[in-house]
């Protein structure tokens, strides 16, 4: 089958692998390059350094991919499909009407739950024990369009949004060429979704990192995985930023809200709204990821401290 390929992050370049292996991708759609780093040097998205990295001469970069100019351009490749993968720019119907076999989307979440833009975060944040990609057509409503087919995904109990992520981006490739198989073959046999089911997955922010200690344990240790490592939850102590990777649930500590505890070999002992949790894990301002027991050993850590 003749497929254009239209995605941007990490997430996307497994389906793109798998199309390359099984069909003829005629040319690879994916957001303009963005600068990075100090220098602010324009960096490839990952899904066009794949393509280059693999031999894929047309690759398109447009601001807009509902320009009239670049509609053509779409229009004269002649494709069977249209595969999107966080490509990051909505599809107008125009440009949903060209190929022959529609379009289609690897979508991380069992929808009609977690439409939206951060499906795999909310999935953590929000406590869920399993997830999973859905393969669907597009149409013009937000990730609302009938499905083809959905593998679950089941959420560990120490599973980060990049595990999970890392983990999902291969089932969803599998299950797209699947999707594509039953569309050569005439066999889809696509369900409509119950709209009345739907949920929301926003864009995560950085602000959204700031822990509430006022919250329970549960829900604080879910926050810290579901955005690690980007872009990290974090806490205030003493007017200094500190972001959190890892944390676990303690027993047997009393104190106020947010007040540090206890300080332990492992880490520092935060009460929480329930119980309270040791941070294990961490990053200071201007300094690298570790391990909050090899903080401490070059850092004093004060007890009674009230965390903002």
């Amino acid at each position: 089958m003749n497929i254009v390929f239209m995605g941007t992050p990490d997430f996307a370049v497994e389906s793109l692998k798998e199309l390359i292996k099984n069909h003829n991708v005629l040319a690879v759609i994916s957001q303009p390059d963005k600068p990075k780093g100090r220098g602010k040097k324009l960096v490839n998205t990952p899904i066009k350094q794949f393509a280059l990295d693999n031999g894929i001469e047309k690759i398109y970069q447009p601001e807009k991919i509902k320009d009239e100019e670049f509609i053509k351009q779409l229009e004269s490749l002649n494709p069977d499909l249209f595969v999107v993968v966080a490509y990051g720019q909505i599809l107008s119907e125009e440009v949903l009407s060209i190929p022959k076999y529609g379009c289609i989307n690897v979508h991380g979440s069992l929808l009609p739950k977690y439409r939206g833009a951060a499906p795999i975060q909310w999935s953590i944040i929000n406590g869920e024990e399993k997830t999973g990609v859905t393969i669907m057509y597009m149409e013009k409503g937000l990730d609302s369009g009938d499905m083809i087919l959905k593998e679950e995904v089941v959420i560990d109990k120490k599973e980060t949004y990049k595990t999970l992520h890392d983990k999902m981006s291969v089932v969803g490739a599998r299950a797209l060429i699947k999707a594509i198989e039953l569309i050569e073959t005439g066999k889809v046999d696509a369900k409509k979704q119950d709209h009345s089911q739907a949920t929301y997955a926003p864009m995560i922010t950085k602000e959204m990192g700031h822990i509430n200690w006022d919250n329970t344990s549960k829900d604080i240790i879910n926050l810290i995985r579901g955005i690690n490592p980007m872009p990290m939850a974090y806490t205030i102590y003493k007017d200094e930023i500190f972001k959190v990777s890892e944390a676990e649930e303690v027993l047997g500590y009393d104190g106020k809200i947010g007040e540090i505890v206890s300080i332990e070999k492992e880490g520092f002992v935060v009460k929480t709204k329930d119980t309270s949790v040791i941070i294990k894990e961490m990053q200071a301002k201007g300094g690298k990821r570790m391990k909050t027991s090899d903080y401490l050993r070059g850092h004093s850590i004060e007890k009674n401290i009230i965390l903002c």
